[in-house]
């Protein structure tokens, strides 16, 4: 295709529109269980479908792998974006604004709350080794940082931003079902708002992978 706006997805030739999916259906492996495999990715618009990966996940549930065309189109000139609107600053110009302008340590207190017990991106934030080349917050001298780690009620997190005279609350979510992630953000934004004046509140910041940009507020 000349017009390099307009993308159909690449799976052995250019533009063939070829797409893998997977998911699980809850139903025993057998022969009935891949046609209904088949049978969904023919209503999700994949023509042929063909099921290259099938394993029974306990009794009553099977993974599939399908793999089949499409004929959607992608338009890439209509997808919206959000754009980091300020600059990317390196530690040591960190620590320099923080200094000349805060004149005392900026203290950031970060946890999982609810059941969740994933930490490695709340400490891949923190923890000084950092991720992937890029420093954790602790790394740098002007901030305070404090890990309260996995599974933390919203009432300890918010003593515990008390006790230390937070200036900004860090939270991961990763478990999501049933928008887990959605209603423990709300009860934190709620406790926060009763616990805090306006004025005194500490910058609550959210992050996981059912998180995205638009839902900033």
């Amino acid at each position: 295709m000349s017009d390099k706006t307009i993308l159909r997805p690449y799976g052995d030739t250019t533009g063939d529109g070829m797409v893998q999916v997977s998911f699980t259906l809850p139903l025993p492996h057998d022969k009935r269980a891949e046609g209904a495999a088949a049978q969904l990715a023919n209503k999700m618009g994949i023509q042929p479908a063909l099921v290259v990966h099938a394993k029974a996940m306990g009794p009553e549930f099977t993974f599939f792998v399908v793999y089949g065309r499409v004929n959607h189109l992608v338009d890439v000139s209509k997808v919206e974006v959000i754009e980091r609107d300020f600059p990317l600053l390196t530690p040591r110009e960190a620590n320099l604004i923080l200094k000349k302008k805060l004149r005392r340590r900026l203290v950031v207190v970060g946890a999982c709350i609810g059941t969740d017990a994933h930490t490695v991106g709340i400490d891949a934030i923190l923890n000084i080794k950092g991720f992937a080349g890029e420093k954790g917050l602790e790394y740098y001298r002007e901030l305070r940082v404090v890990n309260m780690g996995a599974q933390v009620s919203v009432p300890e997190l918010v003593s515990r931003a008390q006790v230390e005279e937070a200036d900004i609350i860090l939270v991961s979510q990763v478990v999501t079902q049933r928008d887990a992630h959605i209603l423990n953000t709300k009860e934190m934004s709620a406790a926060f708002r009763e616990a805090y004046p306006a004025v005194n509140r500490p910058l609550l910041i959210v992050g996981g992978p059912r998180f995205e940009e638009r839902q900033a507020a």
